[in-house]
């Protein structure tokens, strides 16, 4: 469940949304049919809010709704995946 408004730009591979001024973010690429998971930052000032969980599950489910697979490059990303198996089938 979200509870932060997630923005993505598609154009510059980026999911973010800003909490009390602080703008957190996840960045990505594109590698054919793969949402490849780079970077999740989540200032300290908003840490421990479980927003970089809804940003990595709003890049779960763009690629779900795009067909494709994802790759969390990226270690908490990585560990938010092993974390909920429901997404398993998006792994790549």
């Amino acid at each position: 469940m979200t509870t932060h408004e997630i923005e993505h730009d598609p154009a510059s591979g980026v999911f973010t949304t800003t909490v009390d001024g602080q703008v957190a973010l996840l960045e990505y690429r594109r590698e054919g049919d793969q949402l490849v998971i780079v970077h999740t930052g989540v200032p300290d000032a908003i840490a421990g809010r479980g927003i970089a969980g809804e940003l990595v599950r709003s890049a779960f489910e763009y690629a779900k709704a795009q067909g494709w697979r994802v790759r969390p490059k990226c270690a908490y990303a990585a560990g938010w995946a092993e974390r909920h198996p429901e997404y398993n089938q998006l792994l790549a």
